[in-house]
């Protein structure tokens, strides 16, 4: 019995260090003379959707890619080999373009499998190390994955190849997505969802409003002060003028100083506390902005400006409410 135990770290640096070598690989085998432009280009002009097959593994790897080519605008399905040669072939329509997913190329699913597509006139892109498969041979485009061994020591499990198709999948999503001028506004179109979709999205205007709008007089007395922005409980309160025009604002910050430096508070307005010109963002702003700024100045509120006019206050409890924090 062998008692001698495995190195866990040393096997852990190996694996990446094989699978970060692959990645190199794939990244220098990328060139002209290779089908990966004619390929971008074939999706790009698709009319239809991108279908993306495999078996085992490279099945899952294909969930990926498809997840991604869609959240990026470009449409896609899912169809396992093993499904499609059993009943789901009528996912292909005309004008889609498959690509289908294959370490070896000679899976017998992606056998049966490839001559069917070729039948039905779709554009076939193969993703295989082997160049000289089944599949390779009877693709339109070929993306070659040079993937020589796997990490794992017996060079059986798929562990190096995956993350290069994975990795050449993110490639094409990436290139289409420059192909099309994909901007961050179209980005959120597609993920409405979650922090990273309102991080796109979501504006001032639409946290404000759930507060009330915290407002005193220059001459409001200490209490007055102290009562609005309890009442309200944004911790501050805009200071304007008789016209509405803008003085400052007073925080809970502003009053803990002037307790400091302060033992008579008779008489004390709100004009003697004032901070102004204080940090403000406009309705339209994007709240990540707003996080941005709250940061930036170590604050937890902005007044909410619009053509000089006070709106409202957002705070930065609004922005860890919408999960941006």
């Amino acid at each position: 019995m062998n008692n001698t135990q495995p190195d866990i770290l040393a096997a852990a640096q190996r694996t990446i260090r094989i699978e970060a070598e692959a990645l190199h690989a794939l990244a220098d085998s990328l060139d002209d003379t290779t089908d990966f432009r004619a390929c971008v280009e074939t999706i790009h002009r698709c009319k239809g959707r991108v279908v993306i097959t495999g078996i085992g593994k490279s099945a899952i790897v294909a969930q990926k890619i498809v997840a991604t080519l869609n959240s990026t605008g470009q449409p896609a399905l899912f169809l396992h080999a093993a499904d499609a040669i059993h009943g789901d072939l009528g996912m292909i329509q005309p004008g889609d373009v498959v690509l289908c997913l294959s370490k070896s190329g000679e899976s017998a699913e992606i056998k049966v499998l490839v001559p069917l597509v070729k039948n039905f006139g779709n554009c076939l892109i193969a993703m295989t190390a082997n160049r000289q498969s089944t599949l390779a041979r009877q693709a339109d485009y070929v993306l070659w994955t040079p993937v020589d061994h796997e990490a794992d020591p017996n060079n059986l499990a798929p562990t190096a190849s995956t993350t290069a198709q994975m990795a050449l999948g993110d490639a094409i999503a990436i290139a289409l997505l420059a192909l099309r001028g994909f901007s961050p506004d179209d980005f959120a179109k597609f993920h409405p969802g979650g922090a990273l979709g309102k991080q796109l999205y979501l504006r001032v205007r639409e946290l404000y409003p759930l507060h009330e709008r915290p407002v005193v007089g220059p001459d409001a007395t200490l209490q007055e002060v102290i009562l609005e922005i309890s009442s309200k409980r944004l911790g501050a309160t805009a200071v304007l003028d008789d016209t509405g025009a803008l003085l400052g604002v007073v925080t809970d910050g502003d009053l803990r100083r002037m307790l400091q430096r302060s033992t008579d508070f008779s008489g004390i307005t709100a004009r003697q506390i004032i901070t102004p010109s204080p940090k403000t963002i406009g309705p339209d702003a994007l709240a990540i902005d707003a996080l941005t700024l709250m940061r930036q100045y170590s604050i937890t509120q902005l007044l909410v400006i619009e053509n000089g006019q006070y709106l409202g206050i957002v705070h930065l409890h609004d922005l860890v409410r919408e999960g941006l924090v």
